[in-house]
Order: C-alpha cells, then sequence, then structure tokens
C-alpha cells in the first residue's frame, strides 16, 4: 500500500513527499494498528488497564509483556514493538528518579509523557534512525490526587483521554467505550469496563492467560499488576455482572 504511494520518498526518515508525508512514520503508526490490542480507562482518580496477550503454550511470561510500571503512581500500556516499547520505557523510569532527585517530587503523568513524546520526535528528523513502532497509552494518579490518561504515536505527538484503545481491535474498541464509557463511573465498575471491553473482541478466546491488567486506584494509588488469580477472580465478577 505504502510502496506505491511513497515513490522513493520512503527511503529516507527526514524527506517530505511532495504531499508533506513522511511515510517512515505512517510506516510505524501501521505496526502500532497491526500490534494486540490494549485498553485504558479512568475516572476522576482511577485508571485500569487491560491488553489482549498472544502467546503459544510453550512461551514463558518474560517477554510478552504489554503493560509495564513506569513509577508507582503511573503505567503504560503498549500497541506495537515490545523491543521498542522497552527502550521508552526504561527512559521514562531514569526520567522518573531524576525528577524525584531533582525536585523531591514525584514526576506528573503529562511530564512523564511529555518527555516520551520529545524523544519519538527526534526520531522523526534524524538521518540514519527510524521511528519507534509504537504507541503507549500512559496513566496514573498525580500528586494532586487526579487520574489522566494520554495517547504517543510514533510521530511524537500526544493526545488526552478519558478512555481509549490502540492496536488491531482498537476501532471496534473505541466504539464500545464511546457508548459504554462514563466519566461517574465508580472504581468497580471500571475495572470491568476494560475487560467487558476486550471480550466484545475476543469472545470466549478471553481468559486469565489471554489478557494483562493492571490498576492504580484512588485507595493507594499505586501501580498493580494482577497475578493469574487476581485476573481469574475479575473475569469471574465479569461473567456473573
Amino acid at each position: 500500500m505504502f510502496q506505491q504511494a511513497g515513490r522513493g520518498y520512503d527511503m529516507a526518515i527526514t524527506q517530505f513527499s511532495p504531499e508533506g508525508r513522511l511515510f517512515q512514520v505512517e510506516y510505524a503508526i501501521e505496526a502500532v494498528r497491526r500490534g494486540t490490542t490494549a485498553i485504558v480507562c479512568r475516572n476522576k482518580q482511577s485508571v485500569v488497564f487491560a491488553v489482549e496477550k498472544k502467546s503459544s503454550e510453550l512461551q514463558e511470561v518474560l517477554g510478552s509483556e504489554k503493560i509495564f510500571k513506569i513509577d508507582n503512581h503511573i503505567g503504560v500500556a503498549i500497541a506495537g514493538l515490545t523491543a521498542d516499547a522497552r527502550v521508552l520505557v526504561d527512559r521514562a523510569r531514569v526520567q522518573a528518579q531524576v525528577n524525584l532527585l531533582n525536585y523531591d517530587e514525584t514526576i506528573s503523568v503529562k511530564d512523564s509523557t511529555l518527555n516520551i513524546c520529545e524523544y519519538l520526535q527526534l526520531f522523526t528528523q534524524n538521518a540514519g534512525v527510524r521511528p519507534f513502532g509504537v504507541s503507549f497509552l500512559i496513566a496514573g494518579i498525580d500528586s494532586d490526587g487526579k487520574a489522566s490518561l494520554y495517547l504517543t504515536d510514533p510521530s511524537g505527538a500526544m493526545w488526552g483521554y478519558k478512555a481509549f484503545a490502540i492496536g488491531s481491535g482498537a476501532s471496534e474498541a473505541r466504539a464500545y467505550l464511546e457508548e459504554h464509557y462514563n466519566e461517574d463511573i465508580n472504581d468497580e465498575d471500571l475495572k470491568l469496563l476494560p475487560l467487558r471491553t476486550l471480550k466484545e473482541l475476543m469472545g470466549d478466546n478471553l481468559n486469565k492467560n489471554t489478557c494483562d491488567v493492571a490498576y492504580i486506584l484512588k485507595d493507594d494509588e499505586k501501580f498493580k499488576l494482577l497475578n493469574l488469580e487476581e485476573k481469574e477472580e475479575l473475569l469471574n465478577k465479569l461473567q456473573s455482572s
């Protein structure tokens, strides 16, 4: 699709096409669209992450992560190339600690996102590199107790959302969220909403081994990645609701 449209303008990251497009960035965005589905929802004081997980029966957990902890109060769900994501996650973790050491306060979700986006943007304007083929849904709770959710893309752009989905099932997931999301949703329903959205996409294939779930709730404001037993308990609640 892109090869014909590129007409040679996709050979270098620094070269615009006559239409003003950077095809290498568009290729990176396509890698995100083909990734596993990731969904993040927030209310005013809590956030919940849920991702589709694809792995074989012989595969270990290591290497298939799609949800990462940035700091105690910030997490991220990804779609796209996991290897690219790890580089950015490590950078964000270091920046969070630098902020704590320099200013004696935790980094805000917005500032953490901006740091990542600035780094992403550098890889759209330098020869000899390629854009990162990954998008982040970064969410957390700031020191004022308010929850935030931001989307990044390989161009370095960012947007704020109340609920969003990225990856291969993003269009259907967003349509479901637009219909069922309510900003005044309580924490118990918020835990189920991303899973309910995944259920619409995956049907009977959704189980404790085919998804990952994490949340940061107003009760303790700390990132928690659910283990198999906790995921099964949450899925049982979903079945009975």
